[in-house]
């Protein structure tokens, strides 16, 4: 198994590592509106903290040397459901002609309040 680990992405703040690569397939973490550099939650909008979640996504596959067309498969966690075509809108924008299969659902609650947390599951072999 490899870990990925990026500068670009922000770093963990529990006992886990950014991405792990095994048996073929990358599973990352969930991210959250964190700036790698600062640490701090960007944006208070569901838009604009998704257009984060989804640089820091798009930092873990550059480092593993993927794209978003390597996504087989997403799970995506909203603190409140009314933001679901809000949140579409800009999801959507990671995506070329390969989509993923997803889940989507409404939590209670998520790390440091932010309003969407996003994981990955990515195929390393094209």
């Amino acid at each position: 198994m490899v870990i990925i680990h990026t500068e670009n992405a922000p770093q963990a703040i529990g006992p886990y590592v950014q991405a792990r690569v095994a048996n073929g397939f990358l599973f990352a973490s969930g991210q959250i509106a964190l700036d790698p550099k600062t640490g701090e939650i960007v944006g208070t909008t569901i838009q604009e903290q998704t257009e984060q979640v989804l640089k820091n996504i798009r930092a873990i596959l550059t480092e593993a040397g993927l794209t978003a067309d390597a996504i087989v498969k997403t799970t995506c966690f909203l603190k409140n459901m009314d933001d679901f075509t809000a949140f579409n809108e800009v999801y959507g924008t990671l995506f070329n002609e390969q989509l993923p299969a997803r889940s989507a659902v409404e939590v209670a609650r998520l790390p440091k309040d932010v309003l969407v947390e996003i994981e990955i599951i990515a195929v390393m072999a094209k």
